[in-house]
């Protein structure tokens, strides 16, 4: 069993990302899933991200290691888009980090730090034409960190445009894209938890 600390994307807490903890949550992890827009969603990725721009990536990061803290220091951060800033981040810096699972993005591992911490496995999903993922630099970032981090990093392309594509309660769902990718995540950590 692993602990997991699961940040959503930047529509905030759809229905979709609570269907995606509890399928984790039923293969057996625990999973922390806070809400860093303090009750808001968003129909779309423009008005979600305005909102960020609004409050300030510093205050998303400041809420993701705010939970993280009232939390054990065994955990695996993982987030959907927006939410693998602070996932990221916090797997980058914070003792005791399990590993991570990036789904949609991808940071430059020079933003936290030095590089990847040694020992703490990553998993990064996106599509292979999805143009946030691929045309804004998080596919680049997300080959670097398999490059530097050799045996400890995953990067797995799906074939599609989509961006936030295992939601289900998005248009943009891809079940086939979806499936693996939940499936690849609980095989993951499984590994972890074992």
């Amino acid at each position: 069993m692993a602990e997991v600390l699961l940040f959503h994307h930047s529509l905030g807490l759809t229905p979709g990302v609570r269907a995606f903890a509890e399928t984790l949550r039923e293969a057996g992890h625990v999973v922390h899933l806070p809400d860093l827009y303090e009750g808001r969603t968003f129909p779309d990725i423009e008005s979600g991200m305005g909102y960020v721009e609004q409050i300030g990536f510093d205050t998303i990061l400041s809420r993701g290691a705010t939970v993280a803290d009232g939390l054990p220091e065994e955990l695996v951060f993982a987030g959907f888009s927006l939410g693998v800033v602070p996932a990221q981040m916090l797997a980058q810096t914070r003792e005791g980090a399990q590993g991570a699972l990036l789904f949609y993005s991808c940071i430059p591992t020079s933003e936290f730090g030095d590089g990847w911490p040694l020992g703490v496995p990553v998993q990064i999903h996106g599509m292979d034409a999805d143009p946030i993922f691929v045309d804004e630099g998080d596919l680049d970032a997300a080959r670097a960190l398999v490059e530097a981090a050799p045996g400890e990093a995953e990067l797995f392309l799906y074939p599609g445009d989509a961006h936030l594509f295992a939601d289900a309660s998005l248009p943009s769902y891809d079940e086939h894209a979806a499936r693996l990718l939940t499936e690849r995540a609980i095989r993951f950590l499984d590994g972890i938890g074992g």
